[in-house]
């Protein structure tokens, strides 16, 4: 029985260590805030990208749309820029995934990927696809 609490202990520090770090490690904005040298459409383990056609207002509404998601915050960039960068974390560990949004003219490319681990089980995708048709481009 002893051996049972101490490895259930062992499993306790070691998620709350895990989400500690996730949720406190710096996040490098010359790391981060990139975009693909072609942009187009993809989806792989932890990744997706997605390219549509813009407006010339398409990024400052996708802008707004991406800040109403809950646990998401700006990394880097700005409309201006013409290239944003955010960060979303998981509801219960915290875990963070990057998003960049980059309007080059009549082109919008939206890259969201992962930070731990080697799948994110389509998060990303889903996420991406739901900010699109919120915008009404497509997605889902």
């Amino acid at each position: 029985m002893k051996w049972v609490l101490t490895s259930l202990m062992v499993i306790v520090i070691l998620a709350v260590g895990l989400s500690l770090w996730a949720r406190l490690a710096p996040s490098d904005p010359d790391h981060w805030h990139v975009m693909p040298n072609k942009p187009r459409d993809i989806n792989q383990e932890g990744a997706a990208l997605r390219v549509v056609v813009a407006q010339e207002d398409t990024l400052a509404r996708l802008h707004d749309i991406i800040l109403d998601e809950p646990r998401t915050i700006m990394l880097a960039g700005s409309v201006e820029d013409g290239m944003i960068t955010y960060i979303t974390r998981s509801a219960l560990f915290g875990f963070p995934d990057y998003t960049t949004v980059w309007q080059n003219g009549s082109e919008l490319a939206v890259y969201g990927r992962l930070r731990i681990g080697y799948s994110d089980l389509g998060v990303n995708a889903a996420r991406i696809d739901r900010w699109l048709a919120l915008l009404g481009q497509g997605g889902g």
